[in-house]
């Protein structure tokens, strides 16, 4: 009697661009904190003056990943070169009601929004009269609807025209793929006209395919960050919270932050001492690090260590990246010529304590093509250049 048939699980797309240089940008109505946000993030002073539009052309900066293991290897390796993970933000100007019909910045603040893969959408949840509000009074979830109703509405544009040529192709063509496309957008401009974002539609892989290559802006992930007044934040109570997160789960769920860029502000400034004794003395905790660790997650990046005396060195992969692919990220050649991957798991070497103690215990590991890279893993990779066919 023949023996089952094994089934091999499709992996899934994920939406947006392939790749580990994704970028998150910071996106909001005018005066709800992003730039001031973003000086935090990165440590930059660019202005973050009282008024509308302030920021004009996008800021960028690179901001580094805390991770307490690549601190413990470089301790362990005391290496002359140490190499965090990083990941790149963009401060991109405030958003108004008619910006996707060219109201204040309009479309230069949509193609913005188009370059980074990832948003970091804040909401201001705290009145103060000496920071104007262009709506006039502070209301989070208003500002959470124009934002989504002025993207979805550019999204309309885009698939209203990709769904007109295609009608147009189709009258000389049959073709079974640009039907599907078809199909496809007029299910994505329903999505749209309905103020739903695209991404949380049930997508098959064909399909994420071709919203890959459209990239629309309400397709990409994003992180909702909610800026608190001091007060509220030491005291864990906002009036405004509970509506936030109903609204959220009603659009498709995502991560919540709640922060205080005032607190924020308070302790950026102290030395090491006087911060853990004010955080200490407060029951509070700062959420720069959780905010840029969740946004970096959020474009499902992950990263894996090579280490030794020269360097001790993050990479950062898209999950789900096989260990060919993971070694094109240190040199294209390592991924032409692959043998094989030498993987060590990082508690293993920490509880160890050395590599060699970890190849006596056999928990070095020798992985071939098909090995998916888990996120901290140690590895080296044996390639040979020469193995690689030609003309590739």
């Amino acid at each position: 009697m023949p023996g089952k048939k094994k089934v091999v699980e499709e992996t899934k797309i994920l939406l947006g661009r392939p790749g580990n240089t994704l970028r998150m940008g910071i996106v909001g109505v005018p005066n709800v904190g992003k730039s001031s946000t973003f000086n935090l993030l990165s440590n930059l002073s660019i202005p973050a003056e009282n008024y509308p539009f302030c920021t004009i052309d996008p800021n960028e900066a690179r901001v580094a990943i805390p991770d307490p293991r690549f601190d413990r290897l470089c301790d362990m390796y005391k290496p002359k070169s140490m190499v965090a993970a990083s990941l790149s933000i963009t401060d991109i100007a405030g958003l108004v009601r008619g910006a996707s019909e060219g109201a204040g910045l309009g479309n230069a603040f949509l193609s913005h929004i188009n370059a980074v893969d990832g948003i970091y959408q804040i909401v201001r949840a705290f009145d103060d009269p000496e920071v104007i509000h262009t709506e006039g009074e502070v209301d989070p979830i208003r500002d959470l609807e124009i934002i989504q109703h002025e993207l979805c509405v550019k999204d309309l544009e885009r698939a209203k025209n990709r769904i007109e040529e295609l009608e147009k192709i189709l009258k000389r063509s049959k073709d079974k793929d640009l039907i599907d496309e078809l199909e496809l957008m007029r299910k994505c401009s329903e999505m749209l006209q309905n103020d739903q974002s695209i991404k949380n539609g049930e997508w098959h892989n064909k399909d994420v395919e071709s919203l890959n290559r459209i990239l629309f802006l309400t397709a990409k992930t994003v992180v909702y960050l909610v800026n608190l007044s001091c007060a509220d934040y030491m005291r864990k109570k906002n009036k405004w919270l509970a509506q936030i997160n109903n609204w959220v789960q009603a659009h498709g769920g995502g991560s919540i932050i709640p922060y205080s860029i005032e607190f924020e502000q308070n302790v950026f400034g102290m030395d090491a001492e006087s911060k853990a004794k004010y955080l200490k003395d407060n029951n509070a905790i700062s959420m720069i690090n959780r905010i840029i660790k969740t946004g970096y997650h959020a474009l499902n990046l992950i990263h894996f260590f090579t280490a030794g005396e020269d360097e001790v060195k993050c990479w950062t992969v898209r999950q789900g990246s096989k260990a060919p692919k993971a070694a094109g990220v240190i040199h294209t050649d390592f991924e032409k010529g692959f043998i094989c991957a030498e993987v060590m798991k990082y508690d293993d070497l920490v509880s160890l304590g050395s590599e060699n103690a970890v190849k006596a215990e056999g928990k070095m590991k020798q992985c071939g093509k098909e090995y998916v890279v888990e996120d901290g893993d140690v590895i080296y990779f044996r390639f040979n250049v020469t193995s690689a066919p030609k003309g590739k």
